[in-house]
């Protein structure tokens, strides 16, 4: 019977870790919806993804102004010749002006959308650029630059962060792997321990435990630019 409530508990606990990470991911659009965290890292990878190509996404447009292009125009360079993600949210962007949505607005909803800090810088100065007659241009220029700059910081950090983050797999694999090697040499005796209580205790103990190092390990490694 112990047994039994053991095993219900376990599998429980199992399917609520399935649903924490699964819940509201839909793998058939662009962003997720939900806050689990698979949903989170798709957003994640999809929004650094747009940020790598959203420098070669403003060398287009500028081009294209330079070569006398609006604008909308210069948009539409950026769905013909970009590469997805950042060609589909202009291609979103473009169908929402032409439906009769404001330039301010579609741009703000894009950046909404998207929810990147380089796309707000890039709204921004074109909404004040068309305010005041600015040069867009040059912005677009500096900003990719600065874009490119910032980037490049982020690699170098990533290259010196690698090896806290090995460490941090390898210490959370550790206890995994000695718990597996066990049960093949000693197979009644672990199976009998994860079974009583005090295994069960144990093992929830360690997954807690290894839970907590990742995360301060994920919070020492990670560095804001």
């Amino acid at each position: 019977m112990t047994a039994l409530i053991i095993a219900l508990l376990f599998g429980a606990m199992f399917a609520g870790i399935v649903y924490y990470l699964l819940a509201g991911v839909k793998f058939n659009v662009a962003w997720q919806p939900g806050e689990s965290p698979l949903a989170k890292y798709l957003n994640n990878k999809r929004r650094a993804k747009f940020n790598e190509q959203l420098p070669d996404a403003l060398a287009t447009m500028s081009n294209a102004m330079r070569a006398g292009l609006s604008i909308n125009q210069a948009f539409e360079s950026v769905i013909e010749n970009g590469e997805k993600p950042v060609s589909e949210e202009f291609q979103i962007l473009v169908q929402s002006i032409k439906v009769g949505m404001s330039m301010e607005e579609a741009l703000e909803t894009m950046t909404e959308r998207v929810g990147s800090e380089d796309l707000l810088l890039v709204n921004t100065a074109i909404l004040i650029a068309r305010k005041t007659g600015g040069n867009v241009t040059e912005i677009f220029d500096k900003i990719s630059d600065t874009i490119r700059g910032r980037m490049k910081i982020e690699r170098k950090i990533k290259t010196l962060t690698a090896q806290g983050k090995l460490q941090g797999i390898i210490v959370s694999l550790m206890p995994v792997f000695l718990g597996v090697v066990m049960t093949a040499l000693k197979p009644e005796m672990m199976i009998g321990f994860f079974l009583s209580p005090i295994g069960a205790v144990s093992v929830l103990a360690t997954i807690a435990l290894i839970a907590l190092g990742w995360l301060m390990i994920s919070k020492i490694i990670k560095i804001d630019i």
